[in-house]
């Protein structure tokens, strides 16, 4: 009996680990190539495993959005909240958010910035979860202002300059010409320090 215990065990711990290395590896895709842009297969063979182990993992490829949404938003939050506190930390947020290096690399950025006007074609699910993310961040960035971050026009203010990043990056990716790519970035900072009053 304790054998079949074990083996019990195992099979959990293998089935969730599966699981976070499908959800990895299709938030780096997803971010890179779309929603659209990707089909089950690819995600599946990104993580090393077969079209038929997707079922046993995820409802439908709609199923694995919605989680991926929320795994992305969860790690972004959790990285804004490693840096430090207070208008630092912001300082530090929008220099790390609005550089080069963030626009160059949309499979390990941000997840809206690549995949927002995709989400917002998704089902009431994904964008449930797409919302719920959202506010964490925003609730996280706003705890770093020196005003109640449970405020109406404060939750408002954030979401603006949270706006204006997404927006910054999607221009400067979408910009051929290289120097006016950074401009919009260097615009773009100095509007959401002066927001944030940094």
């Amino acid at each position: 009996m304790e054998g079949c215990e074990q083996v019990a065990r195992y099979d959990a711990i293998h089935k969730k680990a599966t699981r976070a290395r499908i959800l990895e590896t299709a938030g780096r895709r997803l971010k890179r190539d779309g929603i659209d842009g990707t089909g089950v297969a690819i995600l599946m063979k990104d993580a090393g495993l077969t079209n038929g182990a997707f079922y046993a993992h995820f409802d439908s490829k709609e199923d694995l959005v919605a989680h991926v949404v929320t795994e992305e938003l969860r790690g972004q939050q959790e990285r804004f909240a490693a840096l430090g506190p207070g208008s630092d930390g912001l300082g530090v947020l929008l220099g790390q958010y609005l550089s080069p290096g963030h626009r160059d690399a949309p499979s390990e950025g941000c997840p809206s910035a690549a995949l927002l006007d995709e989400i917002a074609r998704c089902s009431p699910t994904t964008r449930t979860a797409y919302t719920a993310g959202v506010l964490d961040i925003v609730t996280e960035i706003g705890a770093r202002l020196d005003r109640d971050p449970d405020d109406r026009e404060t939750r408002s203010l954030v979401l603006a300059v949270y706006a204006l990043l997404i927006g910054a990056i999607q221009l400067s990716r979408a910009l051929t010409d290289t120097d006016l790519a950074a401009g919009v970035l260097d615009q773009a900072k100095r509007q959401a320090e002066r927001m944030l009053g940094l």
